[in-house]
């Protein structure tokens, strides 16, 4: 097995300050204070292999009743969803080399060219996982370069699988995908048995990114106050399949940001190692 040490970056990026208190305000990633609600946060998200296409159907029309930033769907649903979405400011996203990350990059490079042909307008990909363990990360970068050649303008998340991940490793592939050209940062598939999204993870992910990189939440993201809480800690974007569980903060008559970031409580503690 290859083990490869943090460089300089990682060791920089590792040694930061973790917050241990939230400010009260809205942090500088998420914009106008003024915003109301997290609809425009929401990647509103179908992915279960047995979606049929009525439930395909369903997702598209209550993303455009709450204005979500996108609906994220699995590759064969992408122009049935462009064309449901039509006339809405919402966009369709299809994930690539999902879930698993496993397929050759060529292989993840024509499903990418397939749904942007289809209709997509986001992507969202899953690394090589098993050469980000092994610290492959020159492999790992190509792997993503590929995609993000083959999407062109089209911006493209990198799902990084942070369970599976310690502090090293997730700070050096959050710095891999970004410098591969990756637009955001993605904690999680959800389908993966590590488990999903936590706080500490995403607060890493933001301070080795920098405010200007985007970071999506994904993966366990089912209430309103945890939405609320992955955003204090640096997620721009969240994956939730439970949207319409959260419509006191997404629906037309949410409070405006400011509210909302006014009380938070503190946020999660770092597991040993973060």
């Amino acid at each position: 097995m290859t083990v490869t040490a943090p460089s300089d970056r990682v060791a920089k990026i590792l040694a930061l300050p973790d917050p241990h208190a939230w400010t009260g305000s809205v942090p500088s990633w998420l914009g106008d204070p003024s915003q109301r609600g997290i609809a425009q946060f929401i990647d509103h998200t179908l992915l279960k292999p047995e979606a049929t296409p009525a439930e395909i159907d369903h997702a598209a029309q209550v993303a455009r009743e709450l204005g979500t930033a996108a609906v994220c769907i699995n590759g064969r649903w992408v122009e049935r969803v462009r064309k449901a979405l039509e006339g809405s400011t919402v966009k369709t996203c299809a994930v690539v080399g999902f879930p698993l990350g496993a397929m050759a990059s060529s292989v993840k490079a024509d499903e990418a060219r397939q749904a942007i042909a289809d209709g997509a307008v986001e992507l969202d990909m899953v690394m090589s996982l098993g050469e980000a363990k092994a610290g492959h990360w020159d492999l790992v970068a190509k792997d993503i370069a590929a995609v993000v050649t083959a999407a062109g303008k089209v911006p493209v998340k990198v799902i990084l699988e942070t369970a599976l991940l310690g502090p090293a490793e997730l700070v050096q592939a959050s710095l891999v995908a970004v410098d591969a050209g990756g637009a955001f940062v993605k904690t999680s598939s959800g389908f993966h048995g590590a488990g999903g999204a936590m706080e500490p993870a995403v607060r890493l992910m933001r301070r080795a990114v920098g405010a200007n990189v985007g970071v999506k939440a994904s993966g366990g993201v089912r209430t309103s106050e945890m939405a609320i809480r992955f955003l204090a800690a640096g997620a721009n974007r969240l994956g939730c399949s439970a949207t319409t569980e959260m419509t006191a903060i997404v629906g037309p008559g949410a409070p405006p940001l400011s509210e909302l970031f006014a009380k938070m409580p503190d946020p999660a503690p770092a597991p040993e190692g973060f």
